[in-house]
């Protein structure tokens, strides 16, 4: 939503000058606020834009869909009666007036695919700078974190921590971070029970992506980070960037 915009009041609250001229507040008021009209609607985000957008298109489809109703009702009586005014109009009038009409629902259908084809790239499934992936979206971090302090960014976000429930989810963090060198907090830990790692929902580890040697608790690890092609345990206060994961949205109409 585009941000207010509150000129700043001279410091007469009865008059102000304006040109050579002292003039009263309550009609110098209505001058500011048209001269700070323009910036502040220069403000509006994005997502605004699109869902003005958006709604455009949902109008221009729900015409065109009463125009192929209509057609197509037009289609089906003028099949009807065809064959009982045939012997009254010209050869072929009739035929001519049919493919006419056929042709116009023609276009119109290949408008509706063009329609739907553009809205279909106008919505995303994720917030923007998310990554999509089998139905969820992903945030990578920027910047560095412990890992509580990583839980709590996540979940600011409406997300987690990342929670890893399959080999493939894993070669997709794996083909990031490697890309990335860095080491990365992922949803693991076993800082409530040593050895007994779990995940953020509190489900307890099933399937694993350990590093060789890991885990090894070397120095009181609890918390458990993603580092090359791997995973290692690492000390809950280290400071690393980190991965939030939440549902997909699905696109409204499509």
């Amino acid at each position: 939503m585009a941000e207010m915009c509150d000129p700043k009041e001279p410091d007469d609250p009865e008059v102000e000058v304006f040109g050579d001229q002292r003039l009263a507040k309550k009609y110098t008021g209505l001058l500011r606020s048209s001269r700070s009209l323009p910036g502040c609607l220069t403000q509006a985000h994005l997502p605004l834009l699109l869902l003005l957008v958006s709604l455009g298109f949902f109008m221009l489809l729900v015409t065109t869909l009463v125009q192929v109703s209509r057609i197509h009702q037009s289609l089906q009586r003028d099949t009807g009666d065809h064959r009982e005014r045939n012997h009254q109009e010209s050869p072929g009038l009739g035929d001519v007036s049919q493919a006419q009409k056929q042709s116009s629902l023609e276009e119109i259908l290949q408008q509706l695919t063009w329609m739907n084809a553009t809205l279909a790239g106008l919505c995303r499934h994720c917030p923007w700078k998310w990554e999509l992936f089998q139905g969820s979206c992903y945030f990578f971090s920027l910047t560095q974190n412990t890992w509580k302090e990583s839980i709590a960014a996540c979940q600011n976000m409406r997300a987690q921590l990342v929670v890893i429930n399959s080999t493939e989810e894993q070669k997709f963090l794996k083909s990031w971070n490697t890309k990335n060198s860095q080491r990365t907090w992922i949803g693991l830990s076993d800082h409530h029970n040593e050895g007994s790692w779990r995940w953020v929902d509190n489900t307890p580890l099933q399937l694993s992506f350990w590093k060789e040697g890991e885990p090894n608790n070397h120095g009181d690890e609890d918390c458990v980070e993603l580092y090359s092609d791997g995973w290692n345990d690492n000390r809950c206060s280290t400071e690393n960037f980190w991965i939030c994961k939440k549902p997909s949205s699905p696109c409204p109409g499509l």
